[in-house]
């Protein structure tokens, strides 16, 4: 199939900030993920988890200026147009992804401050959220960690449809998003 693009492309600060994003929840997941492979106490088990945190909250902050730039930028079409409901669908994923994306550093730092343990965030300690209660940081530890395991499946859910539209369906979807080409 051979299709003609009009070569409308997300902007270059949307673009970079996506792909950030990605690189943070790589360190984010991958550091709590690498935290397992030390004792308990540890120095290093403490640094991995330090660094989750603060990657977490710097998820935080890029999501926000993500959407800061998302609603004072268009949004460039799909050629060839799919499906409604394949929309509909992707807006879901964006929508959840989101949620995840913000929700989940606001957790860990609610986690933190329940159990009255500081938040660390490159040098700094940010003040607790909400008053300590060891009771409330277990629960809502628990809920973050399942989050975060549904979380794999919807970044690979959003990487296997960049994959699918760009292979399968021949569109620019994933076009519109990669970096280094010109718009």
């Amino acid at each position: 199939m051979t299709a003609s693009y009009s070569g409308a492309r997300y902007s270059r600060p949307l673009i970079v900030l996506h792909w950030f994003t990605l690189l943070l929840l790589v360190g984010v997941y991958g550091f709590i993920e690498a935290r397992e492979l030390f004792e308990k106490g540890t120095d290093v088990r403490e640094l991995m988890k330090a660094m989750h945190f603060m990657l977490g909250l710097t998820v935080l902050l890029t999501v926000m200026l993500r959407l800061f730039f998302r609603l004072r930028s268009n949004t460039p079409a799909i050629e060839p147009a799919p499906h409604w409901l394949m929309n509909r669908v992707a807006q879901l994923v964006h929508l959840l992804l989101y949620v995840l994306m913000i929700g989940m550093p606001i957790a860990g730092w609610m986690i933190l401050s329940a159990a009255g343990k500081p938040v660390p965030f490159y040098g700094l300690e940010l003040p607790a959220l909400i008053a300590e209660n060891k009771d409330l940081a277990d629960t809502i530890k628990e809920t973050h960690k399942t989050i975060g395991n549904l979380g794999y499946f919807l970044i690979a859910i959003h990487a296997l449809a960049g994959v699918y539209h760009h292979h399968v369906r021949r569109d620019n979807t994933l076009l519109r998003m990669l970096p280094g080409r010109k718009n």
